[in-house]
């Protein structure tokens, strides 16, 4: 059984494989507190040399919201990985060993790190060139067992190139998929990533989210430590906070005017595409409130101000919002009423005590209320 730490490192009997592997785990730093929460996982082949740039951007990105915090479990494969990838060479499907570690992952530890820990029903999987190959082999599976498959400069098996879009393009299941190669990659290698980023670039399935990096003048291992924060990035783009960028393309979008179910369907998506239900951040309330008030939207303000107190009841945040919607259709008492519940309330970013004091104290300057 595992015991929680924070990373772990435990050497675990399989009954698949007949012998013992050794297994890394990173937890996120909340787990032990945060009881009722899950978590998605993340699983590095090659965890020997590969678990700890996962973990460490996983725990970078994870902290400062990019993603979701999530678990990093590594395999090591030290001696073992080319008995562990190996495939058939007639029909170049895993075989002896490879397919023993096929079933090992899939029928063992991953239903094991299931029962174990709060792991959220999205998990990632992550391969360097010969693990790069065979973490395609679950791609092929009618039910894939990741979500996410990260190949930094694979070294794939014949007929990977067909047999990997023909799974992407007939898909009905949301994948995220990255390929990485480096201009300095070993060029039999590249030659074929060259080839097959040519070839998944005219998938055409809206439930696939491919993305490709060729890093210039990085070689076979110089480019993976660039490689995998962009894979992080590129699967969790919609996860991340609303930025200044997207401020900005949601006031240039004309199609985008209502802000309020921009919103809400962010959050949506968030829990659809990865399985977590996650709380509105305060900061994406005040960033949609921004493009409301720039546009005058105020009955959606309203709504905002509405939702805020729902999702953070002890903050000023939503008393803010609705005094400023009463407001801007002149009800000053309403505002006033507003501004008066929220000055003992928790403050929120900008929004504390000396600016909801400042509106009060300018509602009865104005208005004499």
């Amino acid at each position: 059984m595992f015991l929680l730490a924070q990373p772990e490192y435990r050497t675990i009997q399989s009954q698949i494989l007949n012998q013992k592997r050794e297994i890394k785990i990173q937890f996120p730093r909340n787990y032990k507190s945060n009881t009722e929460k899950s978590y998605p996982v993340i699983y590095v082949l090659d965890g020997d040399y590969l678990f700890e740039p996962v973990a460490g951007n996983v725990d970078y990105f994870g902290y400062w919201g990019d993603m979701p915090e999530a678990i990093v479990v590594g395999v090591n494969q030290l001696g073992n990985r080319q008995g562990d990838t190996s495939y058939d060479p007639s029909n170049y499907f895993p075989v002896d060993g490879g397919a023993d570690f096929f079933e090992f992952l899939g029928m063992e530890l991953m239903p094991l790190v299931d029962e174990e820990f709060r792991t959220a029903n999205f998990s990632i999987v992550v391969g360097h060139d010969l693990t790069a190959n065979f973490i395609n082999y679950y791609l092929f599976k009618e039910n894939p067992l990741f979500k996410g498959y990260i190949n930094l400069s694979p070294d794939y098996a014949p007929e990977m190139e067909e047999r990997i879009f023909n799974a992407l393009e007939y898909s009905e299941k949301k994948i995220w998929y990255y390929l990485a190669t480096g201009t300095e990659d070993v060029s039999s290698l590249r030659k074929g990533i060259l080839a097959m980023n040519e070839k998944l670039s005219q998938v055409n399935n809206d439930l696939i989210h491919y993305n490709f990096d060729n890093f210039e003048e990085d070689n076979h291992y110089s480019l993976v430590t660039k490689a995998i924060p962009n894979a992080l990035e590129n699967m969790f783009t919609l996860y991340r906070p609303i930025t200044q960028y997207d401020y900005e393309k949601i006031l240039a979008d004309e199609e985008t005017t209502d802000y309020f179910e921009y919103l809400t369907k962010k959050y949506e998506e968030i829990e659809n595409q990865y399985g977590l239900s996650l709380q509105i951040r305060a900061n994406d309330i005040l960033a949609v409130s921004n493009a409301m008030i720039e546009e005058e939207k105020w009955d959606q303000l309203k709504d905002l101000a509405k939702l805020a107190s729902d999702e953070h009841p002890d903050s000023m945040l939503g008393y803010y919002l609705m005094g400023y919607h009463y407001e801007a259709i002149g009800k000053p008492k309403r505002a006033l009423k507003e501004y008066q519940a929220g000055y003992v309330a928790e403050e929120v970013a900008f929004i504390n005590k000396e600016l909801m004091m400042n509106k009060i104290d300018q509602i009865k300057a104005d208005f004499g209320e």
